[in-house]
């Protein structure tokens, strides 16, 4: 095992220069080509901002896992060849869905694409990874189901990848939010296939971390009157949720109950890291719905606009929700030898929405005093 966390620790290392020399090139062509993201009445953000950092996403994970790769055919190594061979459909067919959406989401960033038309490459996308064989066969327990057949798994896997593509997307309202909530959960998906014997998705995973990394000091620390803030955009937005969502049905397929971790539950090491972004898409919908308006228009009232209102700072907002997730995935991840699934699931369903409801009342309460002293 010590080789491949050496291999980890490498893709890591390869990933966070390779991103590092990147951004500001990419920064350097934005300005000279005038590629901002202007603001406008939803956005956060004041002044032009370029929004092509996840351009350096795909092709520097992928350049890192093949180097490394190449590197070990040259010198006599055959395990990762091995590792690769055990799970080329699933990498193969995961790595074309990965390219479609990275080329979708710089054809929006550029010239703006209608989201239909999104939708419908996110389900081919979800098509090539279940052809793949990486899909929801067990829910082990979740509502009392387990073993469930493909003409279920099939079309509720390819959901479960849209779904969370868009979480991940929707998410990204402020510096730092949506790259910092993937780069958690990238730590708990390549720490637990590391300890199971995945190793190749264990590089995915911490491959993926090595690219957040710099752009998450770009995002969140760059100086924007300098020219050194840089937004992920669609680009970065959707390739980490194809590649969030691949790693979470494949660690929820991973078998554990020959291995030291089997007291654990699958699918709630999957799915724990995602409960913020997730939980967030679902409640807006709702609220959405109930108001009568497009579910797909942008609006303000995603949980870090609700920190905001508070009169929170985005520095202040993205680490409380980060930090939350830390814990509720920490939570879910040490309570699931001991409680059913379900039960945590109510748990996390109630812990949400009681914060939500807080915060709104907060927030009206705000209001109120506002308009008094005014």
């Amino acid at each position: 095992m010590l080789i491949w966390w050496l291999n980890a620790l490498a893709v890591l290392l390869l990933c966070i220069v390779f991103t590092g020399i990147l951004i500001p090139k990419i920064l350097l062509i934005a300005f000279r080509k005038k590629l901002f993201d202007e603001p406008d009445e939803r956005k956060i953000h004041r002044g032009t901002v370029p929004r092509l950092g996840g351009i350096a996403f795909e092709p520097v994970i992928l350049f890192s896992i093949f180097f490394l790769f190449g590197m070990n055919l040259i010198s006599g190594g055959s395990s990762f060849g091995n590792e690769i061979k055990a799970n080329a459909p699933e990498l193969f067919m995961g790595i074309c869905a990965l390219i479609i959406l990275y080329l979708v989401g710089m054809a929006d960033d550029l010239i703006g694409i209608k989201y239909r038309a999104k939708f419908v490459v996110q389900i081919f996308c979800g098509i090539l990874i279940v052809v793949s064989g990486i899909w929801i066969d067990n829910l082990q327990g979740l509502f009392g189901i387990h073993e469930i057949p493909p003409v279920i798994g099939y079309p509720l896997t390819i959901f479960v990848i849209v779904f969370i593509v868009n979480s991940i997307n929707l998410i990204d309202g402020i510096d730092g939010l949506a790259s910092g909530l993937s780069a958690a959960a990238t730590i708990v998906y390549g720490i637990f296939f590391m300890l199971v014997g995945k190793y190749i998705y264990a590089l995915i995973a911490f491959a993926t971390l090595g690219v957040l990394i710099p752009f998450f000091y770009f995002n969140v620390f760059g100086n924007q009157e300098q020219g050194h803030k840089i937004f992920m955009g669609d680009t970065g937005s959707l390739s980490i949720g194809i590649l969030l969502s691949f790693l979470s049905i494949a660690l929820l397929q991973t078998d554990i109950t020959n291995t030291p971790y089997q007291q654990f539950t699958p699918i709630v090491l999957a799915f724990a890291p995602l409960i913020i972004p997730c939980f967030d898409v679902v409640r807006v919908i709702i609220h959405r719905f109930k108001e009568h308006r497009n579910l797909f228009k942008p609006d303000k009232n995603h949980i870090h606009h609700k920190l905001l209102y508070l009169g929170m700072s985005q520095r202040a907002a993205m680490p409380t929700i980060v930090f939350t997730s830390i814990v509720l995935t920490s939570a879910n991840v040490l309570l699931s030898p001991y409680l059913d699934v379900n039960i945590l699931l109510v748990a996390d369903i109630l812990f949400y929405t009681l914060i939500n409801i807080w915060l709104t009342s907060q927030i009206k309460k705000r209001q109120t005093q506002t308009v008094k002293q005014n």
